[in-house]
């Protein structure tokens, strides 16, 4: 018996594995797609072809080979039937197959099945438990499954699903309010986000992108690593959703949903938890009466969707709108603390699918993700709990933007398809002053001002604006794709380009009113320096400073274009290596170019080729166990804001004075100067250049990731299964602002250094070569080892095991139980610092310089040890179903900073930023864990039989338990650098949200 014999004979011994196994040869459907395959076997001369028909007319006729396999690729997703054919005429027929986006659906033909069969529906429980085609880590959610579990209304909801997805400790949220999630311990925007395949994340601090109203998801997947090479610039996860698409049938319907205020908990309140502020104040401790806050949500979602022209043209268009409205109270320390607010978040989608003919589609998607504010301020009586009177209005402002997008798929031969995207994504950060007045300056710190002069009363003014900004400030982005896919015996090979433009437009702000602003403060020892890192002497040697009362002029400025372009080009090979071993093999090569405001490139990196290699293994031959892993690299470019900064001519000073007076208005009177404006990071006001604004061939930030995992039946009902990650940061960039460092090297190499940046983009905890410039205008490189610049190794190291245990939906009840233990450790958390609230990269404090940097190795912000994930629905009848969502979280690491020991408490100019408390090292997570967050979500679904179960009303409970855990605190031991305790210090900043209860009621015609 030859080889070819043995195969054949092991393919009709174990079809259904040999089937999706060996019809990957026929190429599979990646993640992060919007398309799904159908594979399948036909028993030998039982027929030669097979014909797959969509709900939306597209047609296409695929050849079954000589080992009775066939295969049908990038299928947009829907329900299919699928008709065997001999000689051209019907043998068997499938109908009601329904596509998973990058999902290989197995529709196999037995000899038992008699001719012609009618109306075979292939459901979930009739298809393979187990992909054995799939070599990467997603969990991907129906739009039937979304309309069955309580959720909340957002693609992040979703996302946290995810074994290993967390939402993120620091507060930090998209600008259209979605609260950002972190994957697999890496930063919460290090993710990429998609909608029909176009990259709709935010390119400024890649906080988010653009997302779809929730009624028009079709699938959404949440990608949590080994993908493949067609895809990058992400290291965290993928958030990416498909929307629905219009079919040969007219559908209307909708949804309004209700959250009342009268039925959402109270917030708990915060309070300074290192004791009272000096001076004190008449409300004690208390911080902020969050008790007080009270909101309703209602939203409102409708669609249409069917055939223009039958079988060729089809249309689908939703439009959603979310209201939120009601009032807050902020901190004792606002000028205007007491706000009556609403949001507007307008959402609309619309898709029209064209097939040309069986062999050309054409799709164009249009989508809008909005969040408009608007507020009125109020002063507030603490001690009564009663708003004051009016202040005025707060700055309107109105985020997120619209895109538009074209795909083009195209069948060119059996074996050879081409799809080409294209599509632009325009977005605004409108910031308008309502009532402003330029003649008044903005006044914070009040509750520092001097008693001797104002007494109990702090003196301030209407002036509610800090910053100005320009009315046409957003950011614009273009993403083109291009794809080849041939099929070429056992291997399917794909090459195509992904490139990416975007720009950042009439970015930054200025300061409110004349340019400045001012904030009081208090030292509690007045003799020690105040700010001994940028020279800032005691206020006691300043007239009017003895009892430590001064105040603080503020000038900031930074207004910019800036751009970058990523250019990325890829080749993949799935090759069956044998009848139950696949192996993925890809290579894809990342370049990008940063450009500063005079659209001079300041970084340049090319080659970057990031392997990706995986396998998938069927160790039984019969879809019942299934063997996994990959390893993979991960480039990531730096997003628009750095060029804001290190990259632009930004201007951030103070200026520190003594006051005698304080004038009706809050301003101060009587200044005597106590230093010259100062800056920490040495911000201006002047453009650098653009050779010197990063270290030399400063590579991206990139990450290795390893995945090995099995899954596997257990009886007929059950999958189970358990995955191994692990995830290394080889290389991060971040700033680095200690010039003197550079300035002395400079000079012992004998250049003549007469100007140097404000801050150097650099490979965080790596020797860095910097570029300065003489008083001749010479250029010359400097290298600083890693040592000279007095810093650890670099380090973010994660590992992930994921048990799970799932029960797939057999027409009664669906359930999914997951358990991560995982630890996310080193000194960088990424492009986020989630314990000082730096949300953006480059913005936080760490590797600025050498003393920051000191015993900062431990636990991250979005280490979480323990994840447990249990959810699920029961249909109690064809009218009743319930479900639930609960997820037990542990605890984030603790974390205290403070002041550096020895003769200079604050080298630095930081403040009470080093990983020292009261002189003992304490690196993240020594002191501590922060408490268990426990969430149990409830829903019901009522669907009555006499509206044909097209009408569903719904009550879903959020936080049953009204758990309330600290989730981020203030980490700041002292308030100043001459030893002032920090009032705030250990006060909650983020806890998890109280229990609310939505109403829904739900149509589909």
């Amino acid at each position: 018996m030859n080889k070819r014999q043995a195969k054949h004979r092991n393919l009709c011994r174990s079809p259904l594995s040999l089937l999706i196994a060996l019809s990957l040869a026929g190429g599979v459907a990646h993640a992060q797609s919007t398309t799904g395959s159908i594979v399948g076997q036909v028993p030998a001369g039982m027929g030669d072809s097979v014909t797959l028909q969509s709900a939306s007319g597209l047609q296409r006729d695929v050849a079954v080979d000589e080992r009775g396999r066939y295969a049908a690729n990038q299928l947009p997703l829907g329900n299919y039937t699928v008709i065997l054919k001999h000689n051209g005429q019907a043998v068997q027929t499938r109908d009601n197959v329904a596509l998973r986006v990058g999902t290989a659906t197995d529709v196999s033909f037995t000899e038992a099945a008699t001719k012609n069969l009618e109306g075979v529906s292939v459901t979930a429980s009739a298809l393979p438990a187990i992909d054995v085609t799939s070599v990467d880590s997603r969990t991907v959610l129906t739009s039937e499954q979304l309309a069955k579990l309580p959720l909340g209304y957002s693609a992040e909801a979703i996302a946290r699903l995810a074994p290993g997805a967390v939402n993120n400790s620091g507060g930090f949220a998209s600008s259209t309010g979605g609260s950002l999630v972190s994957f697999g311990g890496s930063g919460a925007n290090e993710n990429a986000y998609y909608i029909n395949g176009f990259n709709t994340t935010d390119p400024l601090k890649s906080e988010g992108g653009l997302t779809l109203p929730y009624g028009s998801i079709d699938q959404e997947e949440a990608y949590t690593g080994g993908y493949s090479a067609q895809y990058g610039r992400s290291d965290g996860g993928v958030l990416n959703m498909v929307g629905k698409r219009g079919t040969n049938e007219w559908h209307v319907g909708g949804r309004a949903s209700w959250e009342p205020a009268s039925l959402r908990s109270s917030a708990r309140n915060f309070y300074y938890e290192n004791g009272q502020p000096n001076p004190p104040l008449a409300t004690g401790t208390l911080y902020s009466p969050r008790e007080k806050n009270e909101y309703w949500i209602t939203t409102y979602d409708a669609y249409v969707g069917g055939p223009l022209v039958k079988d060729k043209l089809f249309f689908f268009a939703s439009a959603e709108m979310s209201r939120q409205q009601g009032s807050s109270v902020g901190t004792v320390t606002s000028a205007s603390p007491y706000q009556t607010y609403k949001y507007r978040m307008p959402k609309w989608y619309a898709k029209l699918d064209w097939n040309i003919n069986d062999s050309n589609i054409l799709e164009l998607t249009g989508a809008s993700n909005k969040r408009a504010y608007q507020a009125d301020l109020y002063r507030y009586d603490f001690q009564h709990m009663v708003p004051g009177r009016y202040v005025g209005h707060a700055d309107s402002t109105k985020n997120g933007g619209d895109l538009w997008t074209g795909k083009y798929t195209g069948y060119l031969t059996e074996s050879l398809t081409l799809t080409a995207q294209y599509g632009k994504m325009k977005t605004r950060a409108f910031q308008q002053p309502v009532g402003y007045d330029p003649n008044l300056t903005y006044i914070s710190g009040i509750t520092a001002q001097n008693p001797a002069i104002v007494g109990g009363t702090p003196r301030f003014n209407n002036q509610t604006t800090t910053s100005l900004y320009d009315p046409d400030r957003g950011n614009s982005v273009t993403n083109l794709r291009v794809s080849l896919e041939y099929k070429l015996g056992d291997h399917t090979l794909t090459a195509g380009i992904d490139n990416l433009t975007a720009e950042a437009l009439n970015q930054g702000r200025v300061t409110s009113g004349p340019g400045y602003s001012w904030t009081y403060g208090h030292s509690d020892h007045p003799t020690a320096p105040l700010d001994p890192g940028l020279g800032v002497g005691p206020t006691a040697g300043f007239a009017n400073g003895a009892d430590g009362y001064y105040v603080m002029k503020n000038v900031n400025s930074q207004l910019a274009n800036v751009k970058t372009v990523e250019h990325a080009q890829y080749i993949e090979d799935n090759w069956q290596f044998n009848d139950r071993l696949l192996l993925s093999l890809g290579l894809r090569n990342d370049q990008f170019t940063n450009y500063n405001a005079n659209a001079q490139p300041y970084i340049k990196q090319t080659a970057q080729w990031a392997p990706r290699l995986g396998f998938a293994w069927d160790v039984n031959g019969d879809s019942s166990f299934k063997v996994f892993g990959n390893v993979g690299r991960y480039y990531l470019a730096s997003p628009l804001e750095p060029a804001l900064s290190a990259a632009g001519a930004q201007t951030s000073t103070t200026q520190y004075f003594t006051y005698s007076g304080i004038n009706p208005d809050g301003t101060p009177s009587g200044l005597t100067q106590m230093s010259p404006p100062v800056s920490a990071n040495n911000n201006f006001g002047v453009l650098p250049d653009p050779k010197t604004v990063t270290a030399k061939d400063l590579k991206s930030m990139y990450q290795d990731e390893y995945i090995l995992g099995f899954t596997k039946t257990l009886g007929h009902d059950w999958v189970y299964g358990a995955k191994a990650t692990r995830r290394v940061l080889r290389s991060a960039i971040d700033d680095f602002c200690d010039v003197d460092l550079i300035t002395a090297k400079a000079q012992a190499l004998g250049y003549n250094v007469s100007s140097l940046n404000s801050c150097y983009l650099i490979n965080a905890g790596r020797a860095n070569t910097f570029v300065v410039v003489d008083d001749a205008g010479q250029h010359h490189d400097v290298k600083l080892s890693r040592e000279e610049l007095g810093f650890p190794d670099m380090k973010r190291k994660y590992y992930e095991l994921d048990l799970f245990l799932e029960h797939p939906f057999d027409g009664k009840w669906y359930g999914k139980l997951d358990y991560v233990f995982s630890r996310s450790y080193g000194n960088t958390e990424g492009w986020t610092q989630s314990n000082v609230q730096s949300d953006g990269p480059s913005e936080s404090a760490d590797w600025d310089n050498a003393p920051i940097m000191v015993y900062s190795n431990g636990d991250q912000g979005n280490d979480h040890r323990h994840q447990l994930k249990l959810w699920g629905y029961y249909q109690i009848t064809p009218q009743w179903l319930v479900s639930g969502n609960l997820s037990l979280i542990s605890g984030g690491p603790n974390v205290c900073l403070g002041l550096f020991p020895g003769d200079n408490p604050d080298p630095s100019g930081y403040g009470s930023s080093y990983h020292f408390c009261r002189g003992v090292p304490v690196t993240p997570g020594s002191i501590g864990r922060l408490p268990w967050q426990r969430q149990v979500d409830l829903g019901v679904k009522y669907t009555p039989d006499f509206a044909a179960h097209k009408l569903g009303l719904h009550l879903d409970v959020f936080n049953a338990f009204n758990s309330q855990p600290v989730v981020n605190i203030t980490p700041n031991l002292y308030a100043k650098s001459d030893g002032t305790l920090n009032p705030l210090y250990g006060t909650p900043r983020v806890m998890q949200a109280p229990r609310y209860l939505r109403f829904s009621v739900t149509y589909d015609y």
